[in-house]
């Protein structure tokens, strides 16, 4: 594991009630692997279950957990930025309150400020969603 929760606050703009993301468990400039434990006082959990706009949250907030960790290597602040796009939404299955989600992210290009990745969402070894999204750094 390369940071925890209280590091993980850090590597990226959002603020309690809205972290998605409790581990960085893998990095490279092309990949990243982070975990989520879904608690059932969380804002996207419904009826016991993570909905799907928590989980995009969460997909998204995996692609700030990379940037964050790349500026971090810099010596420098994470940066704010915005979801751009994302296509190709596949959700097999919502996530249970207490479930850990493993997102894996793949770099696909990287070129001024703008990010576009794959993602795959596991959860107790299985898929659980996939993903394309691009995402923009604030100026």
């Amino acid at each position: 594991m390369l940071a925890n929760m209280d590091k993980v606050k850090e590597l990226i703009p959002q603020k309690e009630p809205f972290v998605m993301v409790d581990e960085l468990l893998t990095y490279t400039e092309e990949n990243l692997k982070s975990r989520f434990r879904v608690m059932p006082n969380n804002i996207f959990v419904e009826n016991n279950c993570f909905v799907e706009s928590g989980i995009i949250e969460h997909m998204a907030q995996s692609v700030a957990l990379h940037t964050g960790y790349q500026f971090f290597l810099k010596n420098k602040p994470a940066p704010t930025g915005y979801i751009g796009s994302i296509k190709n939404v596949e959700i097999n299955r919502l996530p249970k309150a207490g479930e850990y989600l493993e997102t894996v992210v793949d770099i696909i290009q990287e070129f001024m400020g703008v990010t576009m990745v794959k993602i795959e969402t596991f959860c107790e070894g299985e898929i659980v969603a996939k993903s394309q999204m691009k995402t923009v750094l604030a100026k």
